[in-house]
């Protein structure tokens, strides 16, 4: 599994994803600063899932279609020790989601 965390997560979280899951960030990619659609757009051809933060996505851009799953991260805050305890959770919605869906993780929190 190829993971690509957006730029709103913190860089030591793709450190916690361990084995089975390769993990990078926006920025470690050389894509930060870039719009969601031009990143989903290049992100499709070389990772399998987003983990973003953005709630919004969905709304935003058109999801169905892209060989990508979006995985939207329901924390409290972006900061480390918020996003890590979701780990787990991610890699468990990874292994059943579908390219072009969305999921959030929790999975049972409100949007």
């Amino acid at each position: 599994m190829r993971l690509l965390l957006d730029e709103m997560l913190h860089r030591r979280l793709r450190h916690l994803f361990g084995e089975g899951v390769k993990a990078m960030t926006v920025a470690e990619r050389g894509w930060d600063g870039m719009k969601n659609g031009e990143l989903l757009a290049l992100a499709q051809h070389e990772f399998d899932a987003l983990l973003t933060m953005d709630r919004g996505i969905r709304h935003q851009q058109n999801i169905e279609g892209l060989d990508l799953v979006i995985v939207v991260l329901l924390a409290r805050s972006n900061r480390l020790r918020d996003t890590a305890p979701l780990v787990d959770e991610v890699k468990v919605a990874l292994t059943s989601a579908r390219p072009g869906t969305v999921v959030q993780v929790p999975e049972d929190a409100t949007s």
